[in-house]
């Protein structure tokens, strides 16, 4: 039985989600950024449209944006942005981070998840963090591929990469959900935090959305296409405007194996993914 922080996930479990409050004033989404009050108005209104967790970032690590800031900025952002949703809340927080002082820093606090998009790579001390309050982890892919094969191969690698660096953090597979890292696999970016890779990245992330369910490795899996830039490359149309082009994947993904949702848009989200899960059994059904 998988579980994120106290929520089962994935297997005969409903699709679950995870809404999105951004603190980083950076964030290519400029509507998700919240400050002040309005993280505990926004934490508020994601648990009443019907979210099972609350990601939360204090850095923006979209590829094509110039983002970096200081760990401790971050952290207090973090910080400040935890107290205010826990007033708010009871949903399990993750936090949106790869820098070990940052997540340090949010599990002191009683956070139950920790989502790293770069799959413990990008910080080493990040390991011995997980490994001394042993959270809930979302693994990212990440990093450069070192076999060759296609996309759906080379990202299972680098997932299974992440998996041994838990593996000998001691931490149990049952606290673990896996993420394609749709939007961070391209040929340029201006930080870190992408995967550099010398193929289309808009034909990487649709192959990599068909064939969910070959990236399980037995484990959940979740999914974060709210607003990204395959969404604008198909519709040819500003993050503001994504929404519906967001749901629409958002259901698919569900169809095609998604076990949560990581998304901007929960009201939204919450009846797509309930249409999508209620056809998906229909369709098992009648086949």
């Amino acid at each position: 039985m998988n579980k994120l922080g106290p929520v089962r996930v994935g297997g005969q479990n409903p699709v679950r989600i995870m809404g999105i409050i951004n603190t980083s004033p950076e964030s290519f989404y400029k509507k998700s950024i919240k400050k002040g009050t309005q993280i505990y108005d926004a934490a508020q209104q994601i648990e009443q449209d019907g979210a099972d967790f609350i990601d939360v970032g204090g850095m923006s690590t979209a590829p094509y944006l110039s983002t970096m800031i200081s760990e401790k900025e971050e952290s207090n952002r973090i910080i400040y942005a935890i107290k205010q949703i826990q007033k708010a809340t009871n949903l399990p927080i993750s936090v949106d981070t790869c820098r070990s002082a940052v997540a340090s820093a949010a599990l002191e606090r009683g956070v139950d998840i920790i989502n790293d998009i770069s799959g413990l790579k990008y910080d080493k001390n990040m390991r011995s963090v997980m490994e001394k309050y042993q959270p809930s982890i979302v693994l990212c892919a990440y990093g450069r591929p070192k076999i060759k094969g296609n996309d759906v191969f080379q990202t299972r690698h680098l997932l299974r990469e992440s998996l041994t660096i838990v593996k000998n953090s001691k931490i149990s597979k049952s606290q673990i959900v896996l993420d394609p890292a749709i939007g961070f696999f391209r040929k340029t970016g201006k930080n870190p935090f992408f995967t550099k890779i010398k193929t289309d990245w808009l034909k990487r992330d649709l192959t990599i959305l068909q064939n969910l369910s070959s990236l399980k490795l037995g484990l959940p899996i979740l999914i974060s296409v709210s607003n990204k830039s395959f969404i604008g490359k198909i519709l040819n149309k500003d993050p503001p405007d994504r929404v519906f082009g967001s749901v629409a994947a958002e259901a698919i993904a569900t169809l095609n194996g998604a076990d949560i949702i990581r998304t901007h848009n929960v009201r939204e989200t919450r009846d797509a993914i309930s249409v999508a899960q209620k056809l998906s059994k229909q369709i098992r059904k009648g086949l």
